[in-house]
């Protein structure tokens, strides 16, 4: 796979961990590629960790927790998707 066939916020992982390295570009690709997709779901467990659903309210509310939780869990899948992308 080239950097062509991913995303741009894959690429620029792929970047950051390109640059940290004291390797050639082509020398790390694949160990920076699972480095780097190692990285990204850790921090998905860290900063968006696997919540269960909240509990339906009978009446609508300002207190709705679906909103919030929904977010936390799209912000989780995009960077496991950004991951398994590499």
């Amino acid at each position: 796979m080239t950097d062509k066939e991913i995303s741009p916020a894959a690429c620029a992982v792929l970047d950051a961990a390109f640059n940290a390295s004291t390797w050639g570009r082509d020398d790390c690709l694949n160990d920076a590629r699972e480095i780097a997709a190692a990285v990204l779901r850790a921090a998905a467990d860290q900063v968006v960790p696997v919540e269960p659903e909240p509990p339906e309210l009978p009446f609508a509310s300002v207190n709705d927790p679906w909103p919030s939780w929904n977010a936390k869990q799209n912000i989780r899948h995009q960077l496991l998707a950004i991951a398994a992308e590499l």
